[in-house]
């Protein structure tokens, strides 16, 4: 049973992490997930995500080590590379992510969060990668998204010395975007991912591009893109209705069938 669930609201999918007591990652639940992101991948009129934890203590604490006890070096790689995949996946979604945490958030639990565009987190949360205290490291993208969002200092500060912070330095640090009273998370995630889905499908998966493109690329690069992929989407009839709905007062009709990963020709 691989204790994880997909449904769908409108254009906006939901992910639930079902594995009590504590929801950790098995090899069945993470290629599950990979499934999931590939299906979510094959449908433009999925603009959002939210991902959540079930039960009201924690989000995902991370792998089940029960995983590891045995030292099978080909199981490990087996269980790094699904990790590899199934966020990789996620981190490439082309709909805005967006992690509701809910309660602990430990190792591939944060790592999961991480990969998202957006975290929001309920004022109770704790976040850590303590994979080292066990004789580990985050091999699911924690050493390089984590020293992204909070700087090498922060990063060594929780993976070399294993601290743990609450979602108000959470915040402060720049780890998560919101933190919201105990039980709010759910709730948060789903305005905003209402908010994303009032947005032209065509336009955010450009931007999400482009601002992925920002991150790890040169500006000067990054810029000549900016305004070719604006040209792009004069291509496109979700342009032309934006721009009439505006001018006309009245809601947008978007088109949801256009492909994608629109604008990677560019």
């Amino acid at each position: 049973m691989t204790r994880i669930r997909l449904e769908y609201h409108g254009h906006v999918a939901y992910i639930t992490f079902d594995h009590p007591p504590a929801n950790t990652w098995t090899l069945a639940s993470l290629q599950a997930f990979l499934q999931m992101m590939v299906e979510l991948e094959s449908r433009p009129d999925v603009v959002a995500l939210v991902i959540r934890g079930a039960g009201d203590k924690f989000f995902c604490a991370g792998a089940d080590l029960k995983m590891f006890a045995d030292g099978d070096l080909d199981h490990a790689r087996e269980v790094a590379e699904a990790f590899g995949r199934a966020f990789e996946a996620l981190a490439d979604f082309h709909g805005v992510s967006i992690a509701a945490i809910n309660g602990y958030a430990m190792g591939g639990g944060l790592e999961v969060a991480l990969a998202c565009d957006i975290r929001i987190a309920e004022q109770q949360a704790m976040l850590g990668l303590p994979e080292a205290s066990v004789g580990l490291l985050p091999c699911a993208g924690g050493t390089q998204r984590l020293t992204e969002l909070v700087g090498p200092g922060w990063a060594k500060r929780m993976i070399l010395c294993g601290e743990k912070v609450n979602a108000t330095l959470a915040y402060e640090m720049r780890l998560v975007e919101e933190v919201v009273k105990t039980g709010h998370a759910w709730d948060a995630a789903h305005q905003m991912a209402q908010l994303v889905e009032r947005q032209s499908p065509s336009a955010l998966h450009a931007c999400k591009r482009l601002i992925n493109q920002g991150r790890c690329g040169p500006r000067d690069g990054a810029l000549p893109l900016e305004r070719h992929m604006f040209l792009k989407l004069f291509e496109n009839a979700n342009q032309r209705e934006g721009v009439a709905a505006f001018l006309e007062k009245r809601p947008p009709c978007w088109q949801y069938e256009v492909s994608a990963k629109q604008g990677d020709d560019a």
